[in-house]
């Protein structure tokens, strides 16, 4: 066979695609390694000059004494201020010496230490000045290494309290699904959703909401959580000779299911209940593959009375949940002067790595 058809079969491309997929881990595991080993560095740090405090005595100020004595001896080596190195003292400290580690199983440590070294130095830098629980601060952990968040989306997610809207959704799961995907569910949906990349003007309609959010798709998708692959707006639905329209459909990858999104502008009503049970099973016939599991929907309202929706799900033989959602809301003239520019910010944190 001649060289430039051996170039056309499949054979080759199928080489050249398993190569590049090959370099691209080794890539990636490269970086991960260089991480590791940069923030192993920091611990054993962070680690010396707390012990060297400790024996001798030292007060804090010897670490500036440290900070330029080793920027002195190397000078073209970045990372060594001396707020760097009361973060690496920081380090140690929260993940490898504090009380509240030791006092983990073994196994509980290991995994700890392990997820920590996965992060960049910044992301770090931020869960340690922001996140101060544990539990709380490991739970970051975990989502910003498996959604691949930026320092940026670390941010945001800390701002607006996405761990403490984790499964505060109003919802059947317990009732209508397994017990370990209703826990998934429960963990991948969210009350309240932010939506404050949005710029509606009050009163707005449905239309206009749903418009706004697929104009913003992308950010929508991040305040969803990772997982979720849009299918259509306004997705189309035959049933008995009649069409419907299903506002949000969604596919999500972990759970292996589809979500039914209903947008509501005001309070939910007992009769969306009713409206989302119907569409959950038309998904469920028309759509869903056997190897699927259970359509969920979730009706977004601006408001939703505890009761009321709890009542309304009580005899819903779908997996339904009731979450709100909040709109930007505009800081005080006053409030506002008082916060530091995004000028100040990327300052503060660009002055981590120096």
């Amino acid at each position: 066979m001649e060289e430039h058809e051996i170039l056309k079969t499949s054979e080759y491309v199928s080489l050249i695609s398993e190569i590049k997929a090959r370099i691209l881990r080794g890539q990636n595991r490269a970086i991960m390694f260089a991480n590791s080993e940069l923030l192993c560095m920091y611990r054993d740090i962070g680690k010396l000059i707390s012990s060297r405090q400790k024996e001798a005595g030292w007060g804090s100020g010897i670490i500036s004494k440290v900070s330029n004595d080793i920027r002195n001896e190397f000078k073209e080596l970045k990372g060594f201020s001396e707020r760097n190195l009361k973060l690496m003292v920081q380090f140690y400290h929260e993940y490898f010496n504090d009380v509240a580690i030791r006092q983990q199983p073994v196994a509980q440590i290991e995994l700890i230490n392990s997820m920590i070294l996965k992060l960049p130095w910044g992301h770090n830098v931020i869960l340690m000045q922001q996140v101060k629980p544990l539990d709380e601060r490991i739970w970051y952990v975990n989502q910003a290494i498996d959604n691949g968040w930026s320092r940026n989306m670390l941010q945001n997610a800390i701002k607006s309290k996405a761990f403490l809207r984790q499964g505060s959704e109003i919802n059947n799961f317990s009732t209508t699904l397994s017990t370990q995907q209703s826990q998934l569910v429960k963990q991948t949906l969210k009350d309240p959703y932010i939506f404050d990349f949005l710029s509606l003007t009050e009163p707005f309609k449905e239309l206009e909401l749903e418009n706004e959010l697929i104009k913003h798709i992308e950010r929508f998708l991040i305040e969803l959580g990772a997982g979720f692959a849009f299918v259509g707006s306004q997705y189309p639905l035959e049933v008995g000779g009649n069409d419907y329209y299903i506002d949000l459909l969604f596919y999500h990858l972990k759970l292996r299911c589809f979500l039914v999104v209903d947008l509501k502008t005001g309070e939910f009503k007992p009769e969306y209940a009713g409206k989302m049970n119907f569409y959950c099973s038309v998904v469920d016939d028309l759509l869903r593959h056997k190897t699927d599991q259970p359509t969920i929907g979730l009706i977004l309202c601006r408001d939703r009375n505890k009761i009321i929706a709890e009542y309304a799900l009580r005899s819903i033989d779908k997996p339904i949940g009731v979450s709100s959602y909040e709109l930007t809301r505009a800081l005080p003239d006053k409030l506002r002067s008082s916060l530091p520019s995004i000028e100040d910010i990327e300052s503060e944190f660009s002055s981590v790595t120096e």
